[in-house]
């Protein structure tokens, strides 16, 4: 993980299945939202602005 994501407040999205499988998380800071796979905390999160997050959210449901 990025020294920039260390100790980062990380939470699981409502989407997230119950199943404990399909885990996204996200973790908020004043620049950016950090999303991560749960099942792969290591791997770098993808990082977006915070500009850029509402877009994002609402090309990832059309799709």
């Amino acid at each position: 993980m990025s020294s920039g994501t260390t100790g980062l407040a990380w939470f699981k999205s409502s989407y997230s299945g119950s199943e404990g499988d399909s885990c996204v998380e996200i973790a908020i800071t004043e620049q950016a939202i950090h999303v991560r796979d749960s099942k792969d905390p290591t791997h770098p999160p993808f990082t977006i602005s915070r500009q850029g997050w509402s877009p994002f959210v609402r090309f990832a449901i059309q799709h």
